[in-house]
Formats: C-alpha cells, sequence, structure tokens
C-alpha cells in the first residue's frame, strides 16, 4: 500500500526526506511555516564535511564558551538569560563535553557525513538535476601554532579513519590558490570534503520534488495534532485546513523543541544563529577555507564567493547584530589582506537558525511517544552536510527496511 507521508519543514532535511520518500513511492506533501527561500538551509556555507569528525560537544568548549558569553563579538556566544529550556540543554551539553563522547562519535559523524556526500554526487549525475558541486576539499587555515596544534590532534584522529589530509605551509597554498593572498602560517588540506551554492541545490530540488508529484504547503504552520491511542491521526493548520497521513516527519529544525512539546516530547535543541556575508565581485578565492582562530567559513560559491560565521545562542530571532557582522568582515580582511568588506556587503547579511543538539548528534528516528511520528533534526552545524544522508535514513525506516547505518546514535531518546 502507498504510503501518505506528511513532512513538517521544508529545509535541506525535509526536502531531502521528501525526495526518497518519493523514490520509495510514498505520496508526499511538505508544510513549511515560511516559502522555503530562507533560513539555515540557505545561508549555509555549502560545505560537505566528512573532515569535521568532532562534535560541537567537546573537551574545552565548556571553557571556551564562558570565556567567550562576555564578548558578544566572540565566535560563540550565549546571550545570557533565564530560559528553562536553555538550562536544561546547557547541563546536558555540559555533560556531554567528554573525550570519551568524542571517542564514540568519531566514526560515527564521518560515517553520516561520507554517506551523504556519496548521495549529493548521485544526485549530481541524476536527470533533472543541475546544480553546483565542487570536490576540491577544505583547507584548514591557521596563523598560530596554538591553532595548528589543535588541527593537528583531530588530522591524526581523521588519519586513523581513513581521510586523506595534507599539511601545506603559506607558499604550497599559494601554489594551490594563485589569485588571491593569504595571511596565513599554513593549513590542513582536507581532500575529502566537498562544497555547493546552497540557494541554487534548494531550487534544483524543489522543482525535482515538483515533478515528482510532491505537494508544498508554504506559509503554513501546524496548529495542533489530533492523536488516537499513540498515534497521530491528523494535524491542523492555522488555516483550518485538516491533513491525514500515515506517517509524519519532523523536520523542523530550531522550532523543533516548541512543535514537539504538544506531543509530549521534550528535545533539547537550541537555536543556533549563523551570519553570512556575500561578495558577488571576484575575489580570487578557489578553495574553501575555514579561518581558524576566527571561527569563519570561507566558501566559493556560483558567481560569489561567501563568508560565514558565528554561533548565537540567544532563542528563537533573527535579529542581526552589527559587532558580529563587523567581526565576520575583520577576520576576512585579516586573512585575506588583499580584500575588504563593503558597508552594502554588511547591510546585506543574513542570519540562519541552526538546531544545536546537546551532544552534537542530529535525532534521527522514531520516539515512543508517537508511534507513526519520526525525527530528523537536531544537525547543528552539520544540517546542509548530512541532509540527503538524514533524508535516504527517514525513508529507508519508514518503508520498513533495514537503514544504511545504524540508527542507535541517533536516537531522539538518547
Amino acid at each position: 500500500m502507498k504510503k501518505k507521508v506528511v513532512v513538517i519543514g521544508g529545509g535541506i532535511v525535509g526536502l531531502s526526506t521528501a525526495y526518497y520518500l518519493s523514490l520509495e513511492g510514498c505520496e508526499v506533501t511538505v508544510i513549511d511555516q515560511g516559502d522555503m527561500n530562507q533560513g539555515a538551509s540557505h545561508v549555509n556555507a555549502g560545505y560537505l564535511t566528512p573532515s569535521h569528525i568532532v562534535p560541537m560537544a567537546a573537551p574545552g568548549m565548556v571553557l571556551k564558551g564562558l570565556r567567550w558569553m562576555f564578548n558578544p563579538s566572540s565566535p560563540f556566544y550565549i546571550q545570557p538569560r533565564w530560559d528553562k529550556d536553555l538550562l536544561k540543554w546547557g547541563i546536558k551539553f555540559i555533560q556531554s563535553c567528554t573525550a570519551s563522547h568524542v571517542q564514540r562519535s568519531l566514526k560515527t559523524i564521518l560515517e553520516i557525513n561520507q554517506m551523504s556526500k556519496a548521495l549529493y554526487l548521485e544526485m549530481q549525475q541524476t536527470s533533472g538535476f543541475d546544480f553546483h558541486l565542487e570536490t576540491k576539499g577544505l583547507l584548514m587555515a591557521y596563523q598560530t601554532e596554538k591553532a595548528q596544534k589543535e588541527e593537528s590532534e583531530v588530522v591524526a584522529s581523521a588519519q586513523q579513519l581513513g581521510l586523506q589530509i595534507e599539511h601545506l605551509n603559506s607558499q604550497e597554498v599559494k601554489a594551490l590558490q594563485p589569485n588571491i593572498k593569504m595571511d596565513i602560517e599554513g593549513a590542513y588540506w582536507y581532500k575529502s570534503d566537498a562544497h555547493s551554492t546552497p540557494e541554487l541545490f534548494m531550487q534544483n530540488l524543489m522543482n525535482v520534488l515538483s515533478t515528482m508529484g510532491v505537494e508544498f504547503l508554504t506559509q503554513c504552520s501546524v496548529t495542533n495534532f489530533n492523536l488516537s491511542g499513540n498515534k497521530i491521526v491528523r494535524l491542523s493548520t492555522k488555516y483550518g485546513k485538516q491533513i491525514k497521513a500515515d506517517e509524519f516527519v519532523f523536520a523542523t529544525g530550531a522550532w523543533s523543541t516548541k512543535v514537539l512539546k504538544g506531543l509530549g516530547i521534550h528535545l533539547t535543541i537550541q537555536a543556533g544563529k549563523g551570519y553570512r556575508l556575500n561578495i558577488t565581485e571576484p575575489t580570487g578565492i578557489s578553495l574553501p577555507a575555514i579561518l581558524m582562530e576566527a571561527k569563519v567559513a570561507v566558501t566559493p560559491m556560483k558567481d560569489f564567493t561567501r563568508f560565514a560565521g558565528t554561533m548565537e545562542i540567544s532563542g528563537i530571532n533573527h535579529t542581526l547584530y552589527s559587532h558580529r557582522i563587523q567581526a565576520i568582515a575583520s577576520a576576512v580582511t585579516k586573512y585575506y589582506p588583499e580584500l575588504s568588506i563593503s558597508d552594502l556587503v554588511k547591510h546585506q547579511a543574513q542570519c540562519g537558525l541552526r538546531p544545536l543538539s546537546h551532544d552534537g548528534l542530529p535525532y534521527i528516528g522514531r520516539h515512543g511517544k508517537v508511534s507513526n511520528l519520526v525525527l530528523a533534526t537536531g544537525h547543528a552545524m552539520m544540517g546542509w552536510s548530512l541532509g540527503p544522508a538524514t533524508g535516504k535514513l527517514v525513508s529507508e525506516l519508514i518503508a520498513g527496511k533495514t537503514t544504511s547505518l545504524s540508527l542507535i546514535p541517533f536516537s531522539p531518546e538518547r
């Protein structure tokens, strides 16, 4: 029997889920509270990151967070406020910042990233898809010995897991990228990574889904769920429309905690605001890079260069703070002394809210409280990278297949 599935959330995770569910023969409706043309899936760095094997919850992050908390321009900032959900998240985050958690997570994060990259490449070769994706790797560029030493420990773990990484001095980086000067001591070149232009992929994927018969309901927030026992029978939207389905997928990102409370499900997720600046003039930048000390991501996208950064935990809001925008702009000039960010570029900055789980791993799978609900959220800074893999895993789960990866590490009830 063809299953009818409602996917709540039209970001990269939700649309990827709709795609793979459609391939499984499901009848899919995607509901989104916006127009699916903004947010974290449109303003991210566009990275596919097998290199990012260390979860956000890692030893040292608590101390860094406390130090940065008093500097609103810092790369990681928690706005001090009394909020019960933030307090719960903070306690569980601190408990997760252990060496044992990192060791348990390394292979898990690598495997799902590699799976997702392979799916992106597969889509690139599939009829109907036409999007920008390049496999040039990623530079972890540093200016100080301290940053180099910190990254060398990650490199050692990554190499043990089979990733190819080359240590370059500044002259070798210049030889790889001759059209722009970088003021760095060196860089680790993770050859496993790739990059894309998010806006182009999202539009391409929506077009493909339309041809596959997926229904989109935009500007349509969910207001209520009607349950029979532990099963959702139907949901109601703000326009009074009621939708029945066999399965419901929650790809609701930073809004997940709020949406799920009505079902008695309490996830520890906080919204992590990230900013982006775009330069449309030629920059000479041809290699993606993370400016390590500044925690700024640099991506040569289709017809423009993107600079993205900051992790601001200040609740659900899209307020842009000029000092955080300036911090990114200053970092660009510090690492690329030939570049400067104009006032117009700063004025056109945008932000997106990333869903931060307490331990840096996404929530993928069913929850015991509701039998026909599947969660696909909490991806932190890896949402773009992990979108296709998450969608594929969810589709396999709903289709009753053995999932490509074990879902135990991603359990919503962990």
